[in-house]
């Protein structure tokens, strides 16, 4: 399982850059939402999968000390960069079933865009190991594509049927990564019983967005990036016909998106 762990770490070597100007910010509702729950300020945040730090930072003024937890190095490397001058704000490597931090010493454990790439039973013994009595565990993912224009919603949606398609056939994509379903999230925190009150809360959250952006998103997948790093020529043209579209239908406009949350939360 550590090898299965590993590749999924290397799926997102080369493009952090990309990832971390693309992907959306943190919104404020997860973190509202999170201390309705915990009901005090929290003294220790950790955010496991953490990317380059955008799901971290927003804890940096709530929590005496913030740790993101990322296997990634390029991702890790970012999130570093990301994090000068920000004093109670540290990233460490490493996975989530191997956090490296004691018993019951964390009050708020995130996951954001990444629990789908770990697994589920031995992330959660890690987590219910590290949290505090009454401490929350909150899983979060935005769907995609964006709430934005429905062409563009649905070039998306053709460019990465594509992309499943490609990574069913090509031996080359095949077994180098390992994901656990997203909708059966709610379903193992509840299963898992270390937690005596779990359920789901969906929201959407606003950002602006253009044709560049909107494509940026789309090179923000890993699934994409795979195909792209193995060299994989004859996927160029739907990603070609893909920019051209949305450049196209867009053109220079800047529009208000939103990016549609489901937050799975559980209180130890």
């Amino acid at each position: 399982m550590a090898e299965k762990l590993q590749i999924n770490a290397d799926r997102f070597t080369g493009f952090a850059d990309v990832y971390d100007k693309a992907r959306p910010k943190c919104p404020e509702k997860v973190k509202n939402i999170i201390l309705k729950y915990l009901g005090h300020s929290p003294s220790m945040v950790v955010d496991i999968g953490c990317g380059t730090g955008l799901s971290t930072f927003i804890w940096s003024g709530i929590s005496k000390e913030v740790i993101g937890i990322e296997p990634s190095t390029d991702m890790l490397n970012i999130a570093i960069q990301n994090s000068d001058g920000v004093e109670n704000v540290r990233f460490v490597s490493g996975f989530s079933d191997k956090t490296g931090l004691e018993d019951n010493s964390i009050d708020i454990v995130t996951c954001s865009q990444s629990f789908h790439w770990m697994n589920p039973e031995t992330t959660l013994n890690e987590v219910s190991r590290i949290l505090k009595d009454k401490g929350i565990f909150a899983i979060y993912d935005c769907d995609w594509p964006p709430v934005f224009n429905w062409e563009v919603e649905k070039e998306y949606n053709c460019l990465f049927e594509k992309v499943k398609e490609f990574e069913t056939v090509k031996p080359e994509l095949k077994n180098s990564f390992k994901s656990w379903p997203k909708d059966k999230h709610l379903h193992n925190i509840m299963s898992c019983g270390k937690f005596q009150y779990v359920r789901e809360v969906v929201f959407s959250n606003s950002e602006e967005c253009d044709a560049q952006r909107f494509i940026a998103i789309a090179l923000s997948q890993g699934g994409l990036q795979s195909i792209l790093k193995a060299g994989i020529s004859e996927f160029e043209p739907y990603l070609n016909k893909f920019k051209e579209r949305v450049n196209s239908i867009l053109g220079n406009k800047n529009i208000t998106i939103d990016f549609c949350y489901r937050m799975r939360i559980g209180v130890k």
